[in-house]
């Protein structure tokens, strides 16, 4: 560990970078520091890079730790390497509110220099699109389904394990299986490959469809309905995260809760525990993820 402040010239796949203030804290509830959190994604970046390849990448950055302010970014920062890929997407349209037809130009993590060189500046959040980027440097079309399952309170993960079943189900249905992964924050993301690829308009429409017939369906503990007022004891089935100017957050990435939890891949006999206990189904830490790794590989492959 070098003092804050003091500034360490690294290789990282042959690829020199500047690393900083590993001491700082970041999670002041942990005591975690910038160089245990650029641990945790070096030790994580062979299942965790796969779930990046080919996708935009916005990032949420916490300076000065997660106890201060935070700050999304969509385009690359001045200052970025050249050998840093990036990918040039329209802001018009279904990617984004139109900006008179500029563009954004977002970093695409696919080596682990790329993503060392962003957890760096403390981009803690790693989100993505439904959509990745081909090889002529365009958005594609969606290749997979989310739904977000947010608890609204006093529900929680229990109520969402629940409501998972019941997606699961639906999607089953429809013949698309589902992969579960815990928010890291409060609920459930449920992703389903898709058969082909989709615009993203279509695959919106897709998610809005099962969550409304859901909370038709289970009116007491579903809703499809953005407004917070109406989700009181509910699980929200956020479908719009499916939109091309969308993005969830990638399984694998830390978050910027107050403790270092991780958006994590976890097995449908988890989900089921959970469903059955309050307690049979928890947010998981960085440490944890790395030793769930270690013993089961990734859930989320």
């Amino acid at each position: 560990m070098s003092p804050t402040g003091e500034e360490l010239h690294v290789d990282v796949e042959g690829r020199t970078l500047k690393i900083s203030n590993l001491g700082k804290v970041l999670f002041p509830a942990t005591g975690t520091t910038k160089g245990e959190v650029l641990n945790y994604y070096a030790r994580i970046a062979p299942v965790l890079l796969p779930h990046l390849k080919d996708r935009a990448v916005t990032r949420i950055r916490w300076p000065h730790g997660v106890q201060d302010k935070s700050f999304f970014e969509k385009n690359a920062p001045a200052g970025t390497p050249s050998w840093v890929r990036t990918a040039k997407v329209p802001t018009t349209g279904s990617r984004g509110p139109s900006r008179n037809g500029d563009t954004l130009v977002f970093p695409i993590v696919d080596d682990l220099a790329t993503l060392t060189w962003l957890v760096n500046l403390a981009a803690l959040e790693l989100h993505v699109h439904q959509w990745t980027v081909g090889r002529n440097g365009r958005p594609r079309n969606a290749d997979r389904l989310v739904i977000d399952l947010d608890p609204g309170d006093p529900a929680g993960l229990h109520e969402c394990c629940q409501v998972a079943l019941l997606v699961r189900e639906a999607l089953h249905a429809r013949d698309l299986e589902t992969k579960p992964v815990t928010s890291g924050s409060k609920g459930l993301h449920l992703y389903a490959d898709l058969p082909g690829r989709m615009p993203s308009d279509d695959s919106t429409a897709l998610a809005k469809e099962v969550a409304e017939a859901l909370q038709q369906a289970h009116p007491k503990d579903v809703t499809a309905t953005m407004t917070k007022a109406k989700r009181s004891g509910k699980v929200f089935l956020d479908w719009s995260q499916n939109a091309g100017s969308k993005t969830t957050i990638s399984p694998y990435s830390l978050r910027g809760r107050e403790r270092p939890y991780v958006a994590t891949p976890v097995t449908w006999a988890e989900v089921e525990a959970g469903a059955e206990d309050p307690l049979g189904l928890e947010q998981f830490r960085f440490d944890e993820v790395l030793d769930r790794v270690e013993e089961h590989g990734d859930l989320f492959a």
